[in-house]
């Protein structure tokens, strides 16, 4: 294990550096924006630039990879994501920023595929689950350092945003001045959404909705803390508990899923939520400790959802077709983050900072209910034998594939003879 510990060792860092960049970032933005006077809608409008900036890396970035390698690539990825931190310092107007924002989430996605490439091409099947469980933790405690980084300054200045610039420049260097080979050139492979839906219409809805759970909250969730009244230090430590609660909220989900019908544990999870959420809405800034722990238990739920409906779309699916099916399955999740911010932010104008609360239960409730409606419908369950396992997602990914990274191609024709269908529709 330490040998391969070593032999991404460079990567690791170069990881952590830019996640405390992107944690700095993600709360910073927000926190300006709300500072600036400018309404949830118009923030929301700037957080889906953001979306639809990382949903289209997912596309190009890999195409861009097989042309010039992935060295080349990350290099000027992480230029475009500093150039784009370092703008919005000085062109402090909603309409900039939502290109800016676009130009970052671009940078960010294609940052990420990759980093995980990369990573899933220097372990080996023995030492994959330890390997990434490392990168999970990696990511997640440079996204939690990022966010403690805005109590030391005043967001209105261009001061946090040089650090932050500072930060995504240097997190190439370890990887440029790298030894260690560059790996091989991305797979193509192809889309097949309607593919999908015919194995699994749990998992082609979940996707979406899973989507438009986690981008809101990425999205507004700073917003949400500034806006009840929480201080920049308070609001930094409530959104560290959400991610906190999706790393180690998929463990014990995973493990249950991995037991029985995964569209019970997608039932228990809407659940779960709804009324985490609803707890959420009808807390204030004066017990904090109360909000720290019922955040933990949201973002337990709401990061989990998407590798369930990995692992269920999975169990239906024939080994040959897995990644054709986490490529639909991503898309699809990336449509959910650019339709969410905008109604999210919606709600918020409309009811407040906490109409943010209120949307994520509606969303969890919806979510929890089109599972039990599949069961309800008499859908067979898998047998025990022939489910996939779970594999976490890391946070704050946003529902990148662990296993690869992927470029969309065309519509694969469906051919019934490759699989038994009868067996395993649901």
């Amino acid at each position: 294990m330490f040998a391969s510990l070593f032999s991404i060792a460079s990567l690791m860092l170069s990881t952590f550096l830019m996640m405390v960049g992107y944690g700095l970032m993600n709360y910073l933005v927000p926190v300006r924006a709300v500072a600036e006077g400018w309404s949830p809608l118009l923030i929301s409008l700037i957080a889906t630039g953001y979306t639809v900036g990382f949903t289209l890396s997912c596309i190009v970035t890999p195409t861009l990879v097989l042309r010039v390698g992935h060295v080349r690539v990350f290099g000027a990825l992480i230029t475009l994501l500093t150039a784009a931190i370092l703008a919005s310092s000085l062109m402090v107007e909603w309409q900039v920023w939502v290109a800016l924002r676009a130009v970052a989430g671009f940078a960010v996605a294609g940052c990420y595929l990759v980093i995980e490439s990369w990573l899933n091409e220097r372990v080996t099947n023995e030492t994959r689950g330890s390997m990434f469980s490392v990168y999970m933790i990696v990511t997640l405690g440079g996204a939690i350092a990022g966010q403690y980084l805005v109590p030391l300054g005043d967001p209105r200045t261009t001061t946090l945003f040089i650090v932050c610039g500072i930060l995504f420049a240097i997190s190439i260097l370890p990887t440029a001045l790298s030894t260690a080979q560059s790996p091989a050139p991305i797979a193509k492979v192809q889309l097949g959404l309607g593919k999908l839906y015919r194995r699994s219409p749990v998992a082609f809805v979940g996707a979406i909705l899973a989507g438009i759970l986690s981008g809101t909250w990425s999205s507004l969730g700073g917003v949400y803390t500034t806006g009840s009244g929480l201080s920049t230090g308070q609001g930094a430590t409530l959104l560290a508990c959400v991610l906190a609660g999706g790393a180690l909220g998929q463990i014990p989900i995973g493990r249950i899923s991995d037991l029985t019908d995964r569209r019970y544990v997608m039932v228990a999870c809407g659940a779960a939520g709804v009324f985490s959420a609803f707890a959420m809405f009808f807390m204030t800034p004066l017990t904090p400790n109360l909000l720290y722990i019922t955040a933990f238990i949201v973002g337990s739920m709401l990061y989990p959802i998407y590798a369930l409906n990995v692992a269920h779309a999975n169990d239906r699916a024939d080994p040959s077709e897995y990644v054709t099916i986490s490529s639909s399955l991503m898309v699809l999740y990336g449509l959910g983050t650019v339709a969410g911010p905008l109604i999210g932010g919606g709600a918020m104008e409309l009811a407040g900072p906490r109409g943010l609360m209120l949307y994520l239960a509606v969303g969890f409730a919806i979510y929890g209910a089109y599972a039990g409606w599949r069961v309800w419908r008499g859908n067979p369950t898998v047998h025990p034998d022939d489910r996939a396992d779970f594999h976490a997602i890391a946070v704050p990914m946003r529902g990148t594939d662990p296993a690869g990274s992927i470029a969309v191609d065309y519509e694969e024709e469906y051919d019934p003879s490759t699989f038994d269908e009868n067996a395993r529709t649901g």
